[in-house]
């Protein structure tokens, strides 16, 4: 029986060419994409979930009511960590993190800047990172003890063993690599060459036991045995005890294992992150799938007529329902493994420009067996959603009907056809109507004044003896004409590195926090970064040597602190008092999708950690950075210099919702795409059906044009319907999504137009083609046809 049925399926496929092609072409392109979203998906959610303690592993946030609102960071100070660990007997160990810490390597000739991690020695005890050589116990024991990662050991000692070997770190401390890491897994949100120990970052320090410090992260392991919930509950009043500032800040601890996903907070309350985007592209792919499957069903009873005939014949001579039901799932199955083949191939050549796009070192494993059996899943699953309607409504069919041919009730107001139709429409137009959102929000925010001049601007880091010849450079660089202006600061330009609401000034209200951003310069800040002076004058140690304590306040603080005159005011911070010499223009330091916060910008007094250099647009970039090149080699001989560009900096801030609305446009061109080969199909079969009625009306004189619009008009009104139901919904999902951006597009009503005026252009090109062929036939042809 399951030979006959396969022959019988087999058949059909070669029977109906043109319907199979659209039918396994379009359950293809839903199962790659399906296919291609979820190895990202999956990717995504298996994010540091390798790690073997990683359900006893928190991270110490910090919750603090402000102004009615619970503000949430994971930010924490240095001393946190001991205390949790000398304080708390179910915790295993507490490990804290100086992430992003860069220093210059040299071994022999060989020097390369790395990036990496002072942690406590515990920290691979923690985390799951296996060493290729040394002892987990005792790798971080010593001061003067570094782990490498395995590349990063190739780097500098090619393929002789690294453990041993001794380093000079930044040219003053000698390091003894006393572990090699395997390479970090691309599925770690951890970022490091290197791991020193905590003891190194005191030696150095830059320890402290300062509460209202909140620089590093903190992680805890518990303890086999605790009981995670009563611990969590019973930490939460740390600060009380030892906070005497902040007693009212409440110690959080996050499950490690929610953090990749899980990053936003509102008012104390978990309300996101990443797991946002990964459910929008989830649902996305979902429709496409749901839309092959509706082409399926739609083409299937399409061609009901065309098998009513075999269907009367089985049941007259006995066949039950269920064994028809069985046969047309298992013909639609049968398709469902066809078109996953094509599918594979599909994901196969196009998963590298999908890891591409998404930014994610994506792959397939064909060896997994636990692949095959999903993909078994989804391919049975692909066929019996795309079947069933199709199977109950051809094995419902009566005999005596049938065999009458009066089974078809086609010019009902309401068939599950249209409906189908209009579900597809509807998915299209909202992924139309969400990619011009996306595309005008990204463009008004890239098109944003940032309140400085990225052009020609280069920043490099304060490294080595930079700081001591830092005169003799700027000087040499002016006088070479490589650069125009220079200027330090505590952070790059694209970057707020620091903040606090810890600023007094005279009539602040205590009671209102608000954080303000912390920013250091050196003279020369205006005409360097391009920031506008509205009011008073730039710093300038020349002319003013107490400006080593003077400030510029933005725009945003002056209202904020509500100076009559804002000039000769005193802002105290950190025990300084600060005397406001300007006022300068807005301008954008962090995201350029959010407001722009108060900001305060310190002088010399404070520190720098970056050179911003304005390089002379009379030579070109090339010859400038050569020069500028020459200068800090002269200076800084053990360093390389290592410069980013400002612009391009910035233009990375709109990566992720560039990637949302490629990906958005890119799969709004495949659901359009599959909705208009089900619509071809349709229109195809519905102008086979009506070749005599067209005939006759010919013959009697009616136009190409009349045909034309009368074969179209059914499907336009399905095409109309879809979009009164795909704008409200649209709206609600993309206005709920712009809420997200402090500075963001108001939703015009034009957008919905334009995308229905699309999907009614789409729908008539699609339609009109089969109907103008049928319009253009010899009638006479057309009535001999029987």
């Amino acid at each position: 029986m399951f030979k006959n049925y396969l022959k019988i399926a087999w058949r059909n496929l070669l029977r109906n060419k043109s319907f199979s092609v659209l039918n396994i072409v379009g359950l293809s392109i839903g199962l790659a994409v399906t296919t291609l979203i979820v190895i990202w998906v999956n990717f995504e959610i298996g994010m540091d979930q390798f790690h073997e303690n990683k359900n006893r592993i928190y991270q110490v946030y910090n919750q603090h009511p402000v102004n009615g609102e619970i503000w949430t960071w994971n930010s924490t100070p240095k001393i946190m960590g001991p205390i949790i660990q000398e304080d708390y007997p179910e915790v295993e160990s507490a490990v804290r993190l100086q992430e992003d810490s860069e220093f210059l390597f040299a071994q022999g000739d060989v020097r390369i800047n790395g990036n990496g991690i002072i942690t406590d020695p515990d920290f691979l005890k923690m985390f799951s990172f296996p060493l290729l050589e040394g002892s987990i116990e005792t790798v971080l024991e010593d001061v003067n003890s570094v782990v490498i990662t395995e590349s990063f050991a190739k780097k500098m000692f090619g393929n002789v063993p690294a453990v041993g070997k001794i380093v000079k770190v930044d040219n003053t401390d000698s390091f003894t690599i006393s572990g090699v890491l395997k390479d970090l897994p691309s599925s770690t949100a951890f970022e490091f060459d290197f791991l020193m120990p905590w003891a190194f970052l005191k030696q150095r320090g830059w320890d402290d036991k300062n509460w209202s410090n909140n620089s590093i992260a903190t992680f805890v392991m518990l303890k086999k045995e605790a009981d995670h919930a009563a611990f969590i509950k019973r930490i939460e009043g740390l600060r009380k005890v030892y906070d005497k500032d902040s007693p009212e800040m409440v110690t959080y601890l996050y499950p490690f294992t929610r953090s990749w996903l899980y990053s936003n907070f509102e008012n104390g309350k978990e309300i996101g992150g990443r797991i946002d985007v990964i459910r929008m592209f989830g649902i996305i792919a979902s429709i496409i799938l749901i839309i092959a499957c509706i082409n399926f069903m739609n083409l299937s009873t399409a061609r009901s007529e065309k098998r009513a005939k075999e269907v009367g014949v089985r049941k007259v001579v006995g066949a039950r329902r269920l064994a028809l039901v069985s046969q047309f799932l298992g013909e639609s199955i049968f398709i469902s493994f066809i078109a996953a083949v094509f599918a594979l191939i599909f994901v196969i050549i196009g998963l590298p420009h999908f890891g591409a796009l998404v930014e994610k070192p994506l792959s397939l494993d064909l060896t997994n067996v636990g692949f095959w059996i999903s993909a078994f899943g989804v391919i049975c699953f692909t066929g019996l959603l795309a079947g069933s309607y199709p199977a109950l409504f051809l094995s419902g069919f009566k005999p005596s009907s049938v065999l009458k041919g009066t089974f078809i009730k086609s010019n009902a107001a309401v068939t599950p056809r249209k409906v189908l139709v209009v579900l597809q429409f509807s998915a299209a137009i909202i992924l139309i109507t969400s990619s011009m959102i996306v595309a005008q929000q990204l463009k008004k925010v890239q098109d944003r004044q940032t309140g400085y001049s990225k052009n020609n601007l280069v920043y490099t880091s304060i490294e080595g003896d930079v700081e001591k010849n830092y005169a003799l450079i700027k000087e040499e660089l002016l006088a070479s004409g490589a650069a125009t202006s220079i200027t330090r600061t505590s952070s790059p330009i694209t970057e707020g590195w620091s903040n606090t609401w810890g600023f007094e000034w005279q009539g602040k209200n205590e009671e209102n926090k608000i954080i303000i951003q912390r920013f250091v310069a050196d003279e020369d800040v205006s005409e360097t970064l391009g920031v506008e002076i509205v009011e008073g004058r730039d710093l300038d140690l020349d002319m003013y040597p107490t400006d080593s304590t003077a400030v510029l306040i933005n725009e945003s603080a002056a209202t904020l602190m509500n100076f009559d005159e804002p000039i000769g005011q005193i802002v105290k911070d950190n025990g300084i008092d600060w005397h406001i010499v300007g006022v300068a223009k807005d301008f954008v330091l962090e995201s350029p999708f959010q407001k722009i916060d108060p900001m305060v910008i310190e002088g010399a007094k404070a520190w720098f950690n970056i050179i911003h250099i304005k390089l002379n647009t009379a030579n070109s970039t090339s010859e400038s950075l050569a020069k500028v090149e020459s200068v800090f080699r002269k200076y800084n001989p053990e360093y390389p210099f290592e410069y980013e560009f400002v612009d391009q900096e910035y233009a990375q801030k709109f990566n992720d919702e560039k990637r949302t609305g490629q990906l958005v446009s890119l799969f709004t061109l495949l659901t359009i795409f599959i909705s208009c080969l089900g619509l071809f199909g349709l229109a195809s079969y519905m102008a086979e059906n009506r070749i005599k009625e067209i005939g006759i009306r010919k013959v009697l004189g009616a136009s190409v044009t009349s045909i034309t619009t009368l074969l179209s008009k059914d499907f336009l009104k399905l095409v109309l319907i879809a979009i009164v139901l795909a704008v409200p919904i649209s709206w609600y999902f993309m206005n709920n999504w712009l809420e997200d951006f402090a500075y963001r597009i108001k939703i015009s009503w034009w957008i919905f137009v334009l995308a229905g005026v699309v999907a009614l252009a789409i729908a008539l090109i699609t339609v009109s083609y089969q109907a103008i062929k049928a319009a253009i036939v010899n009638p006479i042809k057309s009535l001999r046809t029987e």
